[in-house]
């Protein structure tokens, strides 16, 4: 049974091989499967494409022209340093509550006020957004579906007639596989996008405070790291400092700004959280 399981990973190099599939990761230098090119071309068509439809989930953009216009500024400042300058980006705020940041293919960064709300500077908002502009440019999410694409054929051919105990098993490592590429990832984000904050400016402890921020806000009875796609944040504060001291940057020197963070952002959501509250105590009265 093991053998088979190896058979099928194997056959995912050779897939690479013959299909043309794969490229040349411009961030990394590594060879890597991905159907949609060596440009990132298709990247952006599939956000345009798929950002209207994930905008209207939400109602829409956050209605704040002061806070898009500000986090959109901190994210250019950010593109602008990174692999990706050559591409179009947006930086887009959400009304949701939940604490969340994601990136669409091709240059499309939602935050929303949830997140904002938690940070404290603009050197942390940089942070996450260079977290988020490195997944664009390392290209996670069009490697994952090339990867999930070809994957899927491969498991139907191999297992077209194995046994019932045959297909459970790798279906089980598929699953594995994928979660193991998804926290590689997560990790592969965090250096990358230390190094973009640090190229814009930004003093890098910021990104290590939204750590500390998120490790807060973590849900003890969450899944098991193992099966988590996201590392545990305390994983990740080593591998950053690391990456800090070998960036050689005056950090003393580098851009914080609480106080325009405060004034552009939270003191402007403090409002926004007012009549949050205001509505549901209205719903609950009308019960």
């Amino acid at each position: 049974m093991i053998k088979k399981l190896l058979l099928i990973l194997i056959l995912g190099s050779v897939f690479c091989v013959f299909s043309g599939g794969c490229v040349t990761n411009a961030v990394t230098g590594e060879s890597e499967f991905n159907i949609y090119g060596n440009d990132m071309d298709d990247d952006v068509r599939l956000g345009e494409a798929w950002a209207p439809e994930l905008e209207k989930e939400f109602g829409g953009v956050f209605e704040d022209e002061h806070i898009q216009s500000y986090v959109d500024y901190v994210g250019q400042n950010v593109a602008q340093v990174s692999h990706g300058a050559h591409i179009p980006w947006h930086f887009r705020v959400l009304r949701d509550k939940m604490m969340n940041a994601f990136a669409l293919p091709g240059g499309y960064i939602y935050i929303t006020t949830g997140m904002l709300r938690k940070l404290e500077t603009e050197a942390q908002l940089a942070g996450i957004l260079a977290h988020e502009a490195s997944h664009v440019t390392l290209r996670h999410s069009t490697n994952r579906m090339s990867e999930q694409m070809g994957f899927n054929i491969l498991f139907s051919a191999a297992m077209r007639n194995a046994s019932g105990e045959m297909v459970r098993a790798a279906s089980i490592a598929s699953q594995l596989v994928m979660l193991k590429y998804s926290r590689e990832d997560e990790m592969e984000a965090d250096v990358i996008g230390l190094r973009y904050a640090m190229r814009a400016g930004y003093n890098p402890y910021g990104m290590v405070e939204t750590m500390q921020i998120l490790e807060a806000e973590r849900n003890d009875d969450g899944p098991a790291e193992f099966l988590s796609s996201h590392p545990s944040p305390m994983n990740r504060y080593g591998r950053l400092l690391e990456e800090i001291e070998a960036g050689g940057y005056n950090v003393a020197e580098m851009k914080v700004r609480k106080e325009d963070y405060e004034r552009i952002v939270l003191e402007r959501l403090k409002d926004v959280k007012d009549e949050d509250e205001d509505e549901n105590k209205k719903k609950n009265h009308k019960h």
